[in-house]
């Protein structure tokens, strides 16, 4: 009778450690929650549906973001834009936006007759030579342009680098800063141009950096500074970033892997 009492208590100390060591169930408070993804995203996850089908809100702000998409690609960039910022146009030598699309290749090139004109445009070799072309998205340089290149600009000239005369390329990729540095002799030259839009925003914008770019050069010799737009790295901040990237590629001499080894 007395070891069973014993074997009682032993067995109700030991439930009572247990339950001691085991941590609290607290319910979260609202406050206390972590923010759901939808928060903190602008990707579709968490939407819902409707039966078999997408909420209908849902739907039609993907067949909006889609349209704006297609539009960012298929429009090009205001003239009154490139008025209002005295740059002049060279098309690279696709004829068409469809060319443009199915052609890479011929998005990095100018004619003779065009490259002449760049050459002339910028007549005199510079330190470091900025450009903007539309690459997939005309809505991206229309909505970043005037706020980050006069950030650009001016802050090279406070690091007593001379720039060359900035230009717009209609039909332009990346690759075409390539003859553009053979074109006009500049040290380092940046092109700013649009990215492929997405569903989430059809207005991001890169600046492709690069120090003494040559034809057919690896991609690892490009240094590039991408989601500029409203919702992602603010164009004015941007700017001031880029230039100062461009003024450590001048005094370095290189860019891309190395310049991030370094």
């Amino acid at each position: 009778m007395q070891d069973a009492l014993v074997e009682l208590i032993v067995q109700a100390i030991l439930e009572a450690q247990s339950n001691t060591n085991k941590p609290a169930q607290v319910t979260p408070t609202q406050e206390h929650r972590a923010p759901q993804p939808a928060q903190v995203t602008s990707a579709r996850i968490g939407v819902g549906c409707a039966g078999t089908r997408l909420r209908t809100d849902t739907y039609l702000q993907f067949r909006a973001d889609h349209a704006a998409a297609r539009d960012a690609v298929y429009n090009d960039v205001p003239a009154e834009l490139l008025q209002q910022l005295n740059l002049p146009e060279f098309a690279t030598q696709c004829q068409s936006r469809d060319e443009f699309l199915t052609r890479p290749d011929l998005g990095r090139v100018f004619s003779e007759q065009t490259g002449n004109a760049i050459a002339a445009h910028n007549a005199s070799p510079c330190d470091v030579l900025v450009y903007a072309a539309d690459g997939l998205s005309s809505k991206a340089i229309a909505a970043n342009l005037e706020n980050i290149l006069p950030v650009i600009t001016e802050s090279l000239t406070q690091q007593g680098l001379s720039c060359g005369k900035p230009f717009f390329v209609k039909y332009g990729r990346v690759a075409s800063m390539e003859q553009v540095a053979q074109l006009t002799g500049a040290k380092v030259v940046c092109v700013l141009i649009g990215e492929r839009p997405g569903l989430g925003s059809a207005e991001s914008m890169s600046a492709y950096m690069a120090y003494a770019p040559t034809p057919g050069m690896p991609e690892a010799r490009r240094t590039v500074v991408s989601n500029i737009y409203s919702g992602g790295l603010n164009a004015v901040e941007a700017g001031a970033y880029v230039a100062e990237v461009l003024g450590r590629m001048h005094r370095e001499k290189k860019s891309g892997v190395e310049l991030n080894e370094g």
